[in-house]
């Protein structure tokens, strides 16, 4: 019998999210059964669907906002959707798996009911948060922590983490206290087989002799006022003959086509909106050079963004600022503006590409086969697989005498026991220990495995005949340093 998925993503929907079509493919070609549940957008209306064998589910959104307001109230509304649906889908279809992609760190909380039945908890990291957070609002308050703790509490309650890149794992690991063991590095990457060039139309270039294209998401910490500020000041040297595109959607969208027209863009920059992939294709396979201005900040050098990959696939030469996961993708493919003269320097690096034609075909050449190469989604379904193996794997078999359930109730309350008052931990341990004292005072041994020497076992050290075991916080990464 397949084993079931379920996976939960609440900032984009699906299919247009390509990271979670691109799990979501693999694992169906690979003899799971996968049901995704996403929110319900501009281009993806339909409460429900089928595509390419995968049951899609969408629910219900309140329209994007950009202050903090409307975030919370975007995250509770995606929370109660996503948990009443996880309920119809578990007995609609049935899954083992739930895979949770944040942004927010509050998926988890859908999961928790589910574990106690067996379900596997897998964490696909896409943001980090905390950072995420300090990079649209600059501030450590109540919220910063709050967001912390949901943070440790989605790596605590899962069973397996799937990492964006080398960053994100380790974070998982130190931040996370995650067994290294249960951390894989599932990195973005386009599907070739899918997102290839498109035949160059001119028309998309407004009249003008350049285009320089942009796709992502139009968030604060995505830089789109940066570029519209670059496209200023290339207009203001007097150079008529470029125009900017920008494809995507996000909650800066109304501001940054309001921007526009204030400071008489009109005539050098235009924002798409959502158009179909094809649309997309056209507009980047027509550019001569893409961007990506995402904002110098914490959460951005660690992160790894799938645009970049995109323009490397499609041959493009690309400026960006300075950042280390970003430096790590594209290597020579791009040039890289200064992350403190900001402005003048990301425009004079578009410049000069626009300027040297030879040097942008070596560039997107440079790209196209690293991509190829290394860097395309091929190479990263291997460790897809193997985290749901591992994760699938992590379950283990009740002792004799306990109910299939126990090792599910037990892990949860070794999961929950750190965050209990210490007077609560002694009282729940004194109670079980009275239980099982009553239950097996006339068994001996308590696990019948226990009765019989292990094959080819030398004995206690020194010729010892009882050896007393002490363990302490061994579910947590600092108690098995200190054991």
């Amino acid at each position: 019998m397949s084993k079931r998925v379920l996976i939960i993503v609440e900032n984009n929907p699906v299919p247009f999210d390509t990271r979670v079509w691109n799990e979501a493919c693999a694992l169906h070609r690979n003899g799971y059964e996968v049901t995704v549940l996403s929110p319900r957008r501009k281009g993806c209306e339909k409460g429900y669907e089928v595509l390419e064998g995968i049951h899609i589910y969408r629910h219900p959104m309140p329209k994007e906002g950009n202050g903090l307001f409307a975030y919370v109230t975007e995250y509770a509304c995606a929370f109660l959707c996503e948990l009443t649906y996880a309920f119809w889908i578990y007995l609609r279809r049935g899954f083992d798996v739930i895979q949770g992609c944040n942004p927010p760190d509050n998926i988890f909380l859908v999961a928790l009911p589910f574990k106690l039945l067996g379900v596997v908890y897998i964490f696909d990291h896409h943001d980090v948060n905390p950072e995420l957070y300090l990079s649209k609002f600059a501030k450590k308050g109540l919220m910063y922590k709050l967001i912390l703790w949901c943070e440790a509490l989605t790596f605590r309650f899962s069973d397996v983490v799937m990492s964006t890149n080398r960053s994100y794992a380790k974070i998982a690991e130190s931040r996370g206290q995650i067994d290294p063991r249960d951390v894989f590095v599932v990195r973005n990457g386009p599907d070739l087989r899918t997102f290839q060039p498109a035949e160059p139309d001119n028309a998309l270039k407004f009249g003008k002799r350049y285009l320089v294209g942009y796709v992502g998401v139009m968030g604060f910490q995505d830089g789109l006022d940066i570029l519209l500020d670059v496209a200023q000041y290339i207009k203001d040297q007097g150079r008529r003959d470029i125009h900017f595109t920008c494809v995507g959607r996000g909650p800066e969208l109304a501001d940054l086509r309001k921007m526009v027209k204030e400071r008489r863009l009109t005539d050098t920059v235009n924002f798409t909106g959502w158009v179909p992939e094809s649309e997309l294709l056209r507009i980047l396979s027509t550019a001569d050079v893409c961007v990506n201005p995402d904002r110098p900040c914490e959460m951005n050098d660690r992160s790894t963004m799938i645009k970049i990959m995109e323009y490397m696939a499609l041959g493009k030469p690309i400026v960006q600022f300075d950042l280390m996961e970003g430096r790590f993708s594209a290597g020579e493919a791009s040039l890289y503006a200064d992350n403190q003269n900001q402005v003048p320097d990301f425009a004079a690096k578009i410049l000069w590409l626009l300027d040297h034609p030879d040097e942008r075909k070596r560039m997107g050449e440079f790209g196209r086969v690293r991509i190829s190469e290394a860097l395309s989604w091929e190479y990263s379904i291997k460790n897809l697989l193997s985290a749901y193996e591992r994760g699938l794997n992590k379950n283990g078999k009740p002792f004799v005498g306990e109910s299939k359930l126990f090792p599910t109730v037990l892990k949860l309350y070794y999961d929950l026991r750190p965050l209990l008052p210490r007077a609560l931990q002694i009282l729940l341990r004194r109670n079980r220990v009275r239980k099982q004292r009553g239950e097996n005072e006339h068994r001996w041994p308590i696990y019948e495995a226990a009765g019989a020497f292990p094959a080819a076992w030398p004995g206690w050290p020194h010729g010892k005949k009882f050896a007393l075991v002490l363990t302490q916080h061994v579910e947590l990464q600092y108690g098995v340093s200190r054991r």
